[in-house]
C-alpha cells in the first residue's frame, strides 16, 4: 500500500450509513433517513428509548436486517448485501448467546474453528482472549457454572477472539446488577483503549452512554436527534428532546420578552423575568419557549444577594449534597442540587430563598 492510500484509509470513516431507511411492513419507516459516519477505533454509542431505531440500526450493520433503501459501507465498500458471517464483526448480545453445554475454552474456540484456524493458532488466540478478560483457571468450566459477570466476560472474549475490526454490542450489561454493571463498563472501555478496535454499542441507559463513549448518537423516532461527545450532549443540547432525555432537567414555560443576540429575557408563567441562551432557537422571535436548566446549575443564596426569589417546599439530605424543591408560583417548581454545607442545611419549608443561574446554562427551545 502506498503512502497516499494508507493516508486515505486512516482519514476515511470505517463505517458509513448513506440515506438508509428501514421498514418492516412496507408502510412505517422505523429508520427514516440515516446518515452516519463512524471513525476507525471509535467507541460510538447508539442511545435511545425503546422503538427509537437504535437496535434496528445495529442489526442492519451486523447483517441480521437489510435496509429498505440506502447503503452501508465498510472501508468504502457496500456491505448491505453481504451475509452477517462474512462481515468480520464480533457481536455481544444482551443474553450473551453462549453455548451452555460447552466449556469456556470451547465457546471461545468455536468462532475460530468456523474460520478454519489450525490448532496451534487457535490455542494461541484463545489464550490471549482469556488473558484479556482475566478468566484464568476457568477454561474448563461450563457456562452454567459461571456467574453473570463471568458469563459476560466470556461473551466479550468470544467477540474479540478472532480479532475483528468492529465489535457490536446490544445492551450487553442489561442483565447485571448495578455494581457489576459499573465495573464492566470500566473494563469494556479499558479493553477498547488497549485494542484500538471500533465499538458500536447500543443502550437505553444514558449514564452508561456518557461514561463509556467517544461519541453518542441519540435516536428518536427513527432519526438521530443529536450526535456528539458526552460533554456536548450534556452541556449543549441542540433540541428539547435531547435536553430532556440526557440527565435531569427543570423545564419552565415562558414568553420571550426581549432578545439580544444569543441571550433572551423570558417571562415565566408566574411573572418572573429570567434569562436564557437562545443558541438553539431557530426562529428570530418565537413567542412561547421552554427554558431547560439542570438542578446542579442553579445557585441558591440569601434573598438580598440574588436576582430572583422562590419558596422552599422541601430539602432532602442525600449525604454529599442536598436536593432542594422550590416553588415559583403558578404551578411552576424547581429542583436544585446544592453542596452539603451549613447554609443550605438551614433551609426550611416555607422559607424564602434567592436563586440564579448562568445564562449559558439555561437553554431555550421553541415550544412544540
Amino acid at each position: 500500500m502506498n503512502a497516499k492510500a494508507a493516508l486515505s484509509q486512516t482519514t476515511l470513516p470505517l463505517i458509513e450509513f448513506n440515506g438508509v431507511q428501514k421498514s418492516y411492513d412496507g408502510k412505517t419507516l422505523v429508520i427514516k433517513d440515516l446518515n452516519l459516519a463512524i471513525s476507525r477505533g471509535e467507541f460510538l454509542t447508539l442511545l435511545g428509548a425503546s422503538g427509537s431505531g437504535k437496535t434496528t440500526t445495529l442489526m442492519m450493520l451486523a447483517g441480521f436486517e437489510t435496509p429498505t433503501r440506502g447503503e452501508i459501507l465498510m472501508g468504502g465498500t457496500p456491505i448491505q448485501k453481504k451475509p452477517a458471517h462474512q462481515r468480520g464483526m464480533g457481536m455481544v448480545f444482551q443474553n450473551y448467546a453462549l453455548f451452555p453445554h460447552m466449556s469456556v475454552e470451547e465457546n471461545l474456540a468455536y468462532p475460530l474453528k468456523m474460520r478454519g484456524l489450525n490448532r496451534s493458532a487457535l490455542q494461541a488466540k484463545v489464550k490471549r482472549a482469556i488473558d484479556m478478560v482475566q478468566l484464568h483457571g476457568m477454561q474448563q468450566r461450563r457456562i452454567t457454572e459461571l456467574s453473570g459477570g463471568q458469563q459476560q466476560r466470556v461473551a466479550l472474549a468470544r467477540a474479540m477472539v478472532f480479532e475483528p475490526e468492529v465489535i457490536l454490542m446490544d445492551e450487553p450489561l442489561g442483565a447485571l446488577d448495578k455494581n457489576l454493571r459499573e465495573h464492566m463498563q470500566y473494563e469494556i472501555k479499558q479493553l477498547h483503549k488497549s485494542l484500538g478496535v471500533t465499538v458500536v454499542y447500543v443502550t437505553h441507559d444514558q449514564s452508561e452512554a456518557l461514561t463509556m463513549s467517544d461519541r453518542v448518537a441519540v435516536f428518536h423516532e427513527g432519526d438521530i436527534a443529536q450526535i456528539g461527545s458526552p460533554t456536548a450532549l450534556y452541556e449543549h443540547p441542540e433540541n428539547a428532546y435531547v435536553a430532556n432525555f440526557i440527565g435531569e432537567n427543570n423545564v419552565l414555560v415562558g414568553t420571550v420578552r426581549h432578545r439580544d443576540g444569543q441571550t433572551c429575557e423570558v417571562t415565566l408563567e408566574n411573572g418572573l423575568h429570567v434569562t436564557g441562551s437562545a443558541k438553539a432557537l431557530k426562529g428570530l422571535r418565537p413567542e412561547r419557549v421552554e427554558l431547560v436548566i439542570r438542578p446542579e446549575n442553579i445557585r441558591l443564596g440569601p434573598v438580598t444577594s440574588m436576582p430572583w426569589q422562590a419558596t422552599v417546599i422541601d430539602s432532602i439530605y442525600l449525604g454529599d449534597h442536598l436536593r432542594v424543591h422550590l416553588r415559583l408560583g403558578h404551578q411552576q417548581a424547581l429542583i436544585v442540587k446544592v453542596a452539603n454545607n451549613a447554609f443550605f442545611k438551614q433551609l426550611r419549608p416555607g422559607q424564602a430563598t434567592g436563586f440564579d443561574w448562568s445564562t449559558d446554562d439555561a437553554h431555550l427551545f421553541e415550544l412544540s
